[in-house]
């Protein structure tokens, strides 16, 4: 069997399997959005919301006019375009007329871009309480430039403006390039007060419906999601239901713990310790922790045989 032949077999083969399952395709469709250009968006805010730090390093009080005036400008249509790719993936993707996309992303792009300095105000808060939150960060600016759990709070308020705002697929895409970056995994849809800190932050997960306060410090590993997935007589996801815990003002949850549940709520000012399993609510001001584990401690020329 020649390469030719064995070419066609397998085009054969791959269109057969196309005919076969229609999903995990994109075919005679128009609209799909880039994910190279959401994450150029991500790196675009980023120098806008921390200028100097990211991207152009020589502004001053002169040119920084004429900097934001470009990233904004940038920004602008490159956000507009994927705000429509992505409603218009949505609308043919539901049966719907794509027509009003292009007017609807020209809408929502001026949105978005209006809660620009308010997202910056809620931004700098979060540095601030990674710096005052953390003994080990020697200034604001480490924080800034090498804290992973400070890049996902970042990306995290802008994909939030976007979710709220109604738009599919551009938040996810933008939060799931900040969990591949910092191993920490904020659905858009939760709702997070001021002054956020997430230390370490490798392994962090904090799911669609959670509800956070402010002051709130969480250490890797924790897990804010759901008891179980409900699911309606024909076995589909209920979709749309509170399924993820609250947590109130001024809570800290060190590594590891599990707080789990759409009716779990954390009172305020309460410390959840590490690896605790949490299903039912804690009262404001109190202190939840396991026991510790039994531990001997045998010099090793007594010990004998170590058995594990």
């Amino acid at each position: 069997m020649n390469s030719r032949s064995t070419l066609d077999g397998l085009v054969v083969g791959m269109l057969a399997s196309y005919g076969r399952d229609a999903r995990a395709q994109h075919i005679s469709r128009r609209y799909l959005p880039s994910r190279e250009e959401i994450i150029e968006i991500v790196r675009l805010l980023l120098e806008l919301f921390y200028p100097g730090y990211f991207g152009r390093q020589d502004l001053n009080h002169e040119n920084l006019p004429f900097h934001v005036g470009n990233l904004l400008s940038t920004l602008r249509e490159k956000a507009e375009r994927q705000v429509e790719a992505c409603l218009g993936f949505a609308a043919e993707r539901d049966g719907r007329d794509p027509a009003s996309c292009r007017d609807d992303a020209r809408r929502v792009t001026s949105a978005f871009l209006d809660r620009l300095p308010s997202v910056r105000d809620a931004l700098v808060l979060d540095v601030q309480a990674a710096y005052d939150g953390d003994p080990a960060a020697s200034s604001p600016d480490e924080v800034i430039l090498a804290y992973p759990g400070v890049l996902a709070v970042t990306v995290y308020r802008v994909a939030h403006e976007l979710h709220v705002m109604g738009v599919p697929l551009m938040p996810r895409i933008m939060s799931e390039w900040a969990h591949s970056k910092t191993g920490t995994d904020i659905h858009p849809g939760a709702r997070i007060g001021r002054s956020f800190f997430i230390d370490h932050a490798t392994g962090v997960v904090v799911g669609e419906t959670t509800t956070i306060g402010s002051n709130v410090k969480l250490y890797q590993g924790v897990t804010l999601g759901a008891l179980s997935i409900p699911r309606d007589e024909r076995g589909r996801v209920i979709r749309d239901t509170k399924r993820h815990p609250t947590v109130e003002d001024g809570v800290t949850i060190y590594a590891n713990a599990t707080v789990l549940g759409g009716h779990t709520v954390v009172g305020a000012d309460s410390v959840v310790g590490g690896s605790v399993f949490v299903t039912d609510s804690v009262p404001g001001s109190t202190r939840v922790s396991v026991l510790p584990p039994e531990m001997t401690v045998r010099s090793k020329a007594d010990a004998g045989d170590f058995v594990i």
